[in-house]
């Protein structure tokens, strides 16, 4: 079998460490621009959800969060409906910032997609939303505390 896990991890990992040296100046580091997106995308949206659609653990997501609000970025509201909740939302200078990373995001999936055709890309975007779609219930499960039998 083929591995393209390394090779989805090298991608992953060389566009991210772009990314951190590009938005360093805007005092966007370690990934937060992805959380500030999702955000964006998601005015409202609690932390929980927020775990769940990036796939990574609260811990993680708690520092980002804070960092994004310690920079003015983001803010949190209470949640009239449960009080354990906080809304994360951004700021106006939050939203500022969203356009140049999509313009990011955009200029790397041209250099990474240069070469495929219209039907490569739709073809590549299904296969990789299946392998997301694969992973989604193991990494709910090992989530969860528990141990995956190999």
């Amino acid at each position: 079998m083929k591995d393209i896990l390394r090779n989805i991890g090298v991608i992953a990992r060389a566009l991210d460490s772009i990314s951190n040296i590009e938005f360093k100046e805007l005092n966007l580091s370690k990934g937060q621009f992805v959380y500030l997106v999702r955000i964006c995308e998601n005015p409202g949206i609690i932390q929980e959800k927020l775990v769940d659609m990036l796939k990574i653990d609260r811990a993680t997501a708690s520092r980002a969060i804070k960092n994004l609000e310690k920079n003015e970025l983001i803010t949190k509201q209470q949640d009239n409906n449960n009080k354990k909740n906080k809304l994360l939302f951004p700021t106006k200078k939050g939203r500022k910032l969203y356009p140049l990373i999509i313009r990011e995001n955009e200029y790397s999936n041209s250099v990474a997609l240069k070469g495929f055709s219209e039907s490569e890309i739709n073809i590549l975007s299904e296969a990789l939303d299946k392998v997301k779609d694969n992973i989604a219930d193991d990494w709910l499960y090992v989530k969860k505390g528990n141990k995956r039998n190999y």
